[in-house]
This record gives C-alpha cells, structure tokens and sequence, in this order.
C-alpha cells in the first residue's frame, strides 16, 4: 500500500496537506511548520519516503486500545531522520501534532493556521485500510512531497 502526502500550504505555525492512498484522494491532513532546525515537537518531518508499520507500545498506543476497539498499534513512520515516535493519528491543529501527521476529512484555516476536522472518522478509515494490507503481508510506505 503506498500512502502519498503533498503539503500544499505553509501557516507560521502549521502546514497544510493532501493524503492520497494508492493514488487516490483520501484526506486532508495538518502537521506542524517547516523548520530550518529543528525544535522538538515542533517541526514537522522532512520529506521523503518512509516505511509505516503499526508499533504496540507507549502511551499512545495504550490511550488508543481504551479509545479504538480495532487499535492494535499505532501508525508509526519507521526510520525518519532527526525524529522518533513519529504517528498518523487523530486532532485538529498544529497544538495536537507534536511532529506526528493529523488526518481529517474537512480543512479549514483558522486564524491563518491550517485544522483538520473529521479526524477520528478519517483515521478510523485509514486505519482499516492499513490493517487490511497488513494482513495481506503487504509493505505500507508513505512519500511526503513538497509543493
């Protein structure tokens, strides 16, 4: 399965983005602002291709098993340089990223800053897609592009 992430707009805090999942429009996404050093859980990941896989531990994780009856780990950016823990997972601003990639259904500006809505469905349906590809034993991969 291959994921594709095109930023398509800058705020002074966040960034806004399109997901397309093999090829197809799939959501919106906002992650936080480009940085030219990098403040943790402030930045957001370079561009480039990386590796996703489902990993079962951390807070996260936990906070998602009481939350979502189908969670069996958290979408997890494998390899991404600079960073650690970096997820898809669900909010609406830049205040929820922590450099992770926020998915929604609807976007917005607020304020001059970038907000996804619709979260929890968008990645309620994300998730399902993912776990049906893994459970195929197929690879899953996400390409973040820069516009």
């Amino acid at each position: 399965m291959k994921l594709t992430m095109s930023r398509y707009a800058n705020g002074s805090d966040s960034t806004g983005g399109i997901l397309y999942v093999n090829d197809r429009f799939f959501c919106y996404t906002c992650e936080d602002e480009k940085r030219e050093v990098k403040v943790k859980g402030e930045t957001r990941v370079p561009a480039g291709t990386y590796a996703i896989k489902l990993r079962d531990a951390g807070g996260m994780h936990n906070k998602y098993l009481v939350k979502y009856s189908f969670h069996r780990g958290m979408i997890h950016l494998q390899d991404v340089p600079g960073f650690e823990w970096i997820y898809i997972h669900t909010g609406n601003n830049e205040g929820h990223t922590e450099g992770c990639i926020l998915v929604g259904y609807q976007a917005h500006k607020v304020n001059g800053e970038h907000q996804v809505f619709a979260s929890r469905q968008a990645y309620t349906d994300l998730y399902q897609l993912i776990l049906i590809a893994l459970d195929r034993g197929e690879d899953i991969e996400i390409e973040i592009r820069e516009r």
